[in-house]
């Protein structure tokens, strides 16, 4: 492979060895395949991935910090405990994807599917989440505070701990979602879909602002006619 007075790399099939081959100005890939690719512990901070597959590649311990991924198909990849600060993530499938004990501090995630992603344990100090599917994920103690998230979907997510506190739900769907120990105060939930509420839930939104419509919606869930 002869890249080197290329700064793009496209439509290449790529392993780890071609990784450690590419020189130093390469820093963009387009349509490149890395399914299943073993790139643990890379160094690829700033990197643009656009395009891509990556599905089950292996990118935990990896420095991804400032990196982009545009357009990529990359279910199961394994970003477990890698460096992703600043990383920014936009209108692709990340379904089941672990981020577990990754950092993603100021990260933003834009019209993306995470369908069953794992963020356990992982850092996310004001990381933006848009117009995105979050389905079953699972994001224990994850801190949303004062954070205002837009067309995001909850739904079943295990949201167990999180703190929603002074937070702004625009759109957004917590339906069936695994809310124990959740702290809402302050939050702004009228636009947010409550669906789906357990009697033990309904005390954790106190101190949270909500509509009308909602508390008679969340009365009807727990059995108790308004008239």
């Amino acid at each position: 492979m002869d890249d080197s007075t290329d700064t793009i790399v496209r439509d290449r099939t790529l392993t780890r060895a071609d990784f450690e081959r590419l020189p130093a100005s390469v820093r963009h890939l387009v349509g490149c395949d890395l399914d299943e690719a073993q790139l643990s512990g890379l160094d690829l901070w700033g990197w643009t991935f656009e395009a891509c597959s990556l599905r089950r590649t292996d990118l935990s311990r990896a420095k991804l910090d400032g990196t982009t991924w545009k357009s990529c198909r990359a279910a199961f990849v394994d970003f477990s405990g890698s460096d992703l600060d600043g990383a920014s993530f936009h209108a692709s499938d990340f379904n089941n994807v672990s981020f577990r004990r990754a950092s993603l501090a100021s990260a933003r995630i834009t019209r993306c599917k995470l369908t069953g992603a794992d963020l356990s344990d992982a850092a996310s100090l004001d990381t933006v989440f848009e117009e995105t599917l979050l389905v079953s994920a699972r994001l224990p103690r994850h801190s949303f505070r004062g954070a205002t998230l837009q067309q995001v979907d909850f739904s079943q997510a295990d949201l167990s701990r999180c703190d929603f506190r002074q937070a702004a739900l625009l759109d957004c769907s917590l339906r069936d979602a695994d809310l124990t120990g959740a702290r809402f105060d302050g939050a702004d939930l009228r636009g947010a879909d409550l669906g789906g509420l357990r009697l033990v839930d309904a005390s954790l939104f106190r101190g949270a602002i909500i509509s009308r419509m909602q508390a008679s919606q969340i009365l009807g869930e727990l059995g108790i006619s308004v008239r």
